[in-house]
């Protein structure tokens, strides 16, 4: 019993440090993309860097309960298009998407555009999800039309 306690540990330990250096991986594989592409982004204390194209205007308080218009698209950083909404705008509830644009579409007002770079964490996690495989870094350029 008290072996199968210490395994037990033990398996938790490894399973945590495991996930810490895919979490580790992922913020290398953003910096080194960051400095590759000479993209000006900041790091948001959730993890996710952003870089505001064009802040928009207005003041609209944007929250997971707004519904936004916008353009997108998204890709992996090997530059495969994963998804760009089939190029036309689409209109969303913000609190039903990822957690990387309910973090950061707010950063923006109507008429903005943003660079979000999501760490799997805040975007798919260690699942596989149409075209995007596990433990994929996002990166998504993203209009926002609209937001009520």
């Amino acid at each position: 019993m008290v072996k199968l306690k210490y395994l037990s540990i033990i398996l938790l330990f490894v399973v945590a440090l495991s996930s810490c250096k895919k979490e580790e991986d992922a913020e290398t594989q953003i910096t080194k993309y960051i400095q590759q592409n000479n993209i000006n982004a900041v790091k948001d204390p959730s993890g996710l860097y952003y870089q505001i194209i064009k802040p928009g205007s207005g003041t609209t308080v944007i929250n997971s309960n707004t519904n936004i218009t916008i353009k997108y698209e998204g890709k992996l950083l090997d530059g495969t298009v994963i998804d760009n909404g089939g190029g036309k705008e689409n209109t969303f509830l913000l609190g039903g998407l990822i957690k990387g644009w309910v973090i950061g579409i707010p950063k923006i007002q109507k008429g903005g555009e943003i660079r979000l770079i999501i760490p799997p964490a805040l975007g798919y996690g260690s699942r596989d999800v149409g075209p995007v495989p596990a433990n994929s870094v996002l990166d998504f350029n993203i209009q926002l039309i609209n937001a009520q």
